[in-house]
């Protein structure tokens, strides 16, 4: 039985018919063990999916009733992404973005990013790469709609506008899409060139966009109707977590007695996870009945391990690692080469060199990582919430010798992302249980304590920099060098890597993005060094704001340094080089703007600040150079100087995000981003030792509390420029600005994250 025919078979999963796809051609090629997703192209339109009388494009349909389906190729983890990208649909087809309805696409190739290629949520890229798409299919099918409606007006098209879902004519007359569509009058299907063609309205005529109009999610996320991946429920499903190495890559299952787990009730089988993707290692997947049987079974179980290579690594050794690479400078690969840095440091007036680092991290989102898979003729489905639709998927057939062209995403809301879900390894895990029990559907699940012991954490970074000024406090060069395991490269993705400016190799511009900044410096160069040694005992994933949350956390801390060494303000300091000036014409002006408001809207150099309290400020172009979104804050706080206590008392913060779709939402965007740049600066820390994450859960791992939620007063600006992106940018600017601020109160200079009171103390003495 053929795919497609197989699939009218498969089982339901939450009771409702889910709209899903099936990869339709071969991949061309291999990548550490599985299908290159990037290659595979194609695509089968699931028969049991509702059938759209009008697609005027691949991303939406509408009814004869005139409802509009927009198929949305990006994972909602309460970000409201398929809001968003409803409004901007709704504008330009003339209709009420509340009703239409939204369709999470799953693997289907069709909705691959634009600007991408795959099926990616991550690096606040979602509106800045699908706004002009949506905006030409929304424009495209009012177009197609209005000539439709005037032929059955009896006017011309020229005669007839489109106004809330109806044709209507000068002469008043009107018909609705619904009717036009029912009647069967449009049937074009616009080519990729026509719409590139489409004139779209300009930022002055919108009515839709721009306005703070409801989350079309918000409902069924309080009534209790969304469904999660957790949520999911398959016919004769069993449930399995996981037994996991107390080091985190690297260990072999030598033996597992099971005797234990056997006297639990409902316990079905321990399954030791032979992973030919790499993903994991060492794992063994406990199957019962229900999950609290399978808890139970698995904390009885007792597993015999070979630690493998990495038993010995930890933290510090991960950072001697990092130092020694640097100190040695061989291995560097460029990512900027602005002039001769070295000469120019070398014959300056004043030096400066520091050292910046952060510690691991992890994602810890509140659903724990999950999945739903099972085998249904010659298709894998899984049903998961995902980022990576396109790789995740790819894996899951991978690990079971299968073939991507089968295998079958259902998306699901997500409860919590923040890069976690990047990542296969759930899939994986889920699908080499099913393929142990012959295919069965299996809902594996992961204990908070395993969520956290195999996270894919931000990795452990160090940075170097230095820097000479001239005898007016000018800088003249800089060097920057980042070292750090590299997310991106472990994915085994080509295309993802950059080459480097010496064209000596690729490097992961993932774990750099952020110190090519818009400042003028003559002399500039930046190297990024890969730690082997943290690649292979820690494999690290992106997590919310990536690179620009550590190597803006090295510049903008340094630049402060500078300034105060140069003996200048600090806000003067960064706008004299702020000026545009060759390749940062147009976005340094764009910086220098919000920080000027942010520092006028805090009251910068002008409110009173009592003792042992200060301002900091930090600004930002995150994400990656080519995908800006123009930040600045000015961090408020206050020391307490016995114990060197932080109280953050209020942050300041503006965004220049071009256009905003929907400015609550952005507001909510920047406030959760503030919030967790806060919880990265001040609480979170993971540590290594002995190969394995010592943080099992969150009474050891500690994000911020609501209780020490600062003030936050957010300004946005919306001008009608390209929209960027507004998840993530905020995480980055936040510690710095936090740091500068202590200095200035305490002249305590912490160069680590988090900012502990201990690391503040420490600081004050030196």
């Amino acid at each position: 039985m053929n795919a497609q025919v197989k699939r009218n078979k498969t089982k339901q999963a939450d009771g409702v018919d889910r709209r899903s796809f099936l990869i339709g051609t071969a991949a061309s090629g291999l990548v550490m063990g599985f299908v290159d997703p990037l290659k595979i192209a194609g695509g089968i339109k699931d028969a049991n999916a509702a059938i759209a009388q009008f697609e005027p494009t691949v991303w939406y349909g509408i009814d004869g009733k005139g409802h509009v389906t927009l198929n949305v190729g990006k994972a909602e983890m309460g970000q409201h992404v398929g809001s968003a990208l409803a409004q901007i649909v709704a504008e330009e087809l003339e209709v009420d973005h509340r009703h239409i309805k939204l369709n999470f696409t799953g693997n289907d190739p069709r909705y691959n990013d634009p600007g991408l290629g795959a099926l990616v949520t991550g690096g606040s890229w979602s509106i800045f790469m699908n706004f002009q798409a949506m905006s030409k299919a929304g424009a495209a099918g009012r177009i197609t709609l209005i000539e439709a409606g005037a032929g059955m007006l009896g006017v011309p098209a020229g005669d007839c506008h489109a106004k809330l879902g109806k044709v209507v004519a000068k002469n008043g007359k009107s018909v609705s899409y619904g009717e036009i569509i029912s009647k069967g009058k449009p049937s074009k299907v616009w080519t990729a060139d026509e719409l590139k063609a489409v004139t779209v309205k300009s930022f002055a005529d919108y009515k839709v966009i721009g306005k703070s109009l409801p989350a079309l999610d918000v409902p069924s996320k309080t009534n209790g109707t969304a469904k999660y991946g957790i949520d999911t429920f398959v016919k004769g499903m069993v449930y399995a977590t996981l037994v996991t190495p107390p080091v985190r890559y690297g260990a072999k299952v030598k033996s597992v007695d099971d005797s234990g787990a056997k006297k639990v009730k409902g316990f079905i089988k321990a399954i030791p996870l032979d992973d030919k993707t790499g993903t994991s290692t060492g794992w063994v997947s406990v199957v019962a009945s229900n999950f609290p049987a399978a808890l139970k079974a698995a904390a009885a179980l007792k597993v015999d391990w070979d630690l493998g290579p990495h038993a010995n690594v930890s933290s510090e050794s991960i950072l001697a690692e990092s130092k020694r690479l640097q100190a040695e400078g061989t291995k560097g690969l460029l990512w900027v080469k602005d002039g001769d840095a070295g000469t120019a440091i070398g014959g300056a007036a004043k030096k400066l060199e520091a050292e910046y680092t952060t510690s691991l991290n992890i994602h810890a989102p509140l659903e724990p990582m999950n999945a739903v898979v099972y085998k249904d003729g010659e298709s894998w489905h899984v049903h998961t919430g995902n980022q990576f639709s396109t790789r995740s998927t790819a894996l899951m057939a991978g690990s079971v010798g299968g073939d991507p062209k089968n295998a079958v995403h259902h998306q699901k809301l997500l409860g919590g992302g923040f890069g976690r879900r990047l990542e296969g390894d759930m899939n994986v895990a889920a699908a080499l249980t099913s393929a142990a029990l012959g295919g069965k559907p299996v809902k594996l699940i992961y204990s908070r304590e395993a969520d956290m012991q195999v996270d894919f954490t931000r990795p452990l970074t160090y940075q170097k920099v230095r820097a000479g000024l001239d005898a007016n406090g000018k800088l003249l060069g800089m060097e920057h060098d980042v070292i750090s395991s590299w997310p991106t490269a472990r994915w085994g993705i080509p295309a993802f890597l950059t080459p480097s400016v010496d064209k000596k190799g690729s490097l992961d511009s993932f774990t750099v993005n952020g110190s090519d900044f818009w400042y003028s410096v003559p002399n500039h160069t930046v190297r990024n060094f890969l730690n082997e040694l943290a690649q292979a005992a820690t494999p690290s994933g992106q997590l919310r704001s990536v690179a620009p949350a550590w190597t803006f956390w090295a510049v903008e801390s340094f630049m402060d340094e500078l300034a105060h060494a140069a003996g200048k303000d600090p806000v003067a300091y960064r706008l004299a080089m702020l000026d545009g000036a060759g390749k940062n014409a147009g976005g340094a002006e764009r910086l220098a703007s919000v920080l000027k408001m942010v520092t006028a809207k805090a009251g910068w150099g002008k409110k009173q600040m009592a003792k042992n309290s200060a301002m900091g400020v930090a600004c930002v172009s995150a994400q990656e150079r080519g995908t800006a979104t123009w930040t600045a804050c000015v961090a408020e706080v206050a020391i307490n100087p016995a114990n060197g206590a932080i109280d953050l008392k209020k942050l300041t913060i503006g965004m220049d995000v071009g256009t905003a779709v929907n400015p609550d939402g952005v507001r909510a965007q920047i406030e959760g981003s503030s919030l967790w740049g806060v919880s990265l600066a001040l609480y979170e820390q993971a540590t290594m030792k002995k190969g394995g994450l010592e943080q099992r859960n969150y009474d050891s791992y500690t994000p911020l509390r609501m209780s020490q939620v600062p003030e936050l007063d957010i300004h946005i600006i919306s001008s009608g420029k390209p929209a960027t992106g507004c998840g993530e940018p905020a995480v980055t600017v936040v510690a710095p600005a936090i740091a500068n601020a202590v200095f200035n109160a305490v002249g305590a200079r912490v160069r680590s994250l988090p900012i502990t009171p201990a690391a503040v103390k420490a600081a004050m003495k030196a």
